[in-house]
């Protein structure tokens, strides 16, 4: 029995000093740091309530939504930089359907999912079949969705449904108890629509890579295309779904964005495809592919917030100064990226 015990404890031991766990514990080290020194210098003016912290998720849901798709698809050692696109795309058949068209907001949710995913999954098809690069493919896609945006109306177009409405308004309150009653935590704290929704799709990607045959065939993919193929592995197949599923997670995007400013636009998130990739990035997902978390994403979408939030609770700073600390992040993180694929190509030599 102990030596058995001995034997789990040692192979946990070394499952968490596996190298590629690193940058997710990078990811996490450096948001517990910058956090520690924003609880020193603003816990007075409320930086430390559990208002704050909720709402650094609230105000970048959408993107958190895009990175899950994103960080599928920087495993395989790929990229998309039509999830902007795509997201705004989605904005603009919801506001231009229901209010100039009159159609049920549904109707228009449904029709942004046919393009997305046909997008995407098109997007995967060209780029496995005709062996494009990544990046030209999801540029092209990029061009053409923001094509098809100014096409349907150059001017914002308002949203106002009832459904639309109630799922911007729809909240759940934290709770806690006082003098035998449930009363709201002070200040007032809530999950919307929007953080439940990101939660949700962390959830289900979490699942699709960690527990199922697909995800191992993501990261097989990500690892060496070449083995997988050798191994019989349904390459195709895998990578034109991977496009798909970010095609989904782009027009889920499009929807929260679409709640967040009840409006179609479209120029909207315009570079929203960079501040996508740099959640995954900094939480850990490796460009060269094979290597990323979902839960390292989560992390990436918390550590770009916190910057802002540092600035907003300064009061003196430009909000041009969050641009340049975001590059500063992602710099770093590619930096440590670096490292840990030359320590690990060594570690292997080594065997």
């Amino acid at each position: 029995m102990l030596k058995k015990q001995t034997m789990k404890k040692q192979s946990l031991l070394s499952k968490a000093a596996n190298p590629k766990y690193i940058m997710v514990y990078a990811t996490i080290g450096i948001f517990l740091i910058i956090y520690l020194f924003g609880a020193v210098a603003y816990g007075s003016k409320g930086f430390t309530t559990l208002r704050t912290f909720v709402n650094m998720f609230i105000d970048n849901a959408y993107y958190g939504i895009s990175a899950v798709g994103m960080t599928m698809v920087l495993i395989t050692g790929g990229i998309d930089l039509s999830v902007g696109a795509v997201a705004s795309l989605t904005g603009m058949f919801i506001a231009y359907g229901n209010t100039v068209l009159g159609l049920h907001p549904l109707v228009c949710i449904l029709a942004a999912m046919v393009v997305g995913v046909g997008l995407g999954l098109l997007m995967g098809a060209t780029i496995h079949y005709l062996n494009v690069p990544p990046f030209i493919t999801t540029l092209t896609g990029m061009f053409l969705a923001r094509g098809v945006c100014s096409l349907i109306s150059r001017e914002s177009i308002n949203i106002s449904h009832p459904m639309m409405d109630a799922l911007a308004q729809w909240k759940v309150y934290f709770m806690h108890l006082k003098d035998g009653e449930w009363v709201k935590i002070k200040p007032i704290c809530f999950i919307n629509f929007n953080l439940l929704l990101f939660l949700i799709m962390i959830v289900v990607g979490i699942v699709l890579l960690q527990k199922t045959r697909f995800g191992r065939n993501v990261y097989a993919i990500g690892g060496n295309e070449q083995s997988a193929k050798l191994m019989g592995l349904p390459v195709a197949k895998t990578k034109i779904l991977v496009y798909g599923f970010n095609g989904f997670c782009s027009v889920l995007a499009g929807v929260a964005y679409a709640l967040y400013v009840k409006s179609g636009w479209n120029l909207a998130l315009q570079g929203g495809e960079l501040e996508v990739i740099t959640c995954a990035v900094i939480g850990g997902t490796l460009l060269t592919g094979g290597v990323g978390y979902m839960i390292g994403t989560l992390f990436g979408v918390l550590l770009k917030s916190i910057i802002p939030a540092l600035i907003t609770f300064n009061g003196n700073l430009l909000s041009w100064w969050g641009k340049i600390a975001t590059g500063a992040l992602l710099l770093l993180f590619i930096c440590i990226q670096r490292i840990v694929v030359t320590y690990t190509g060594k570690r292997k030599a080594k065997k």
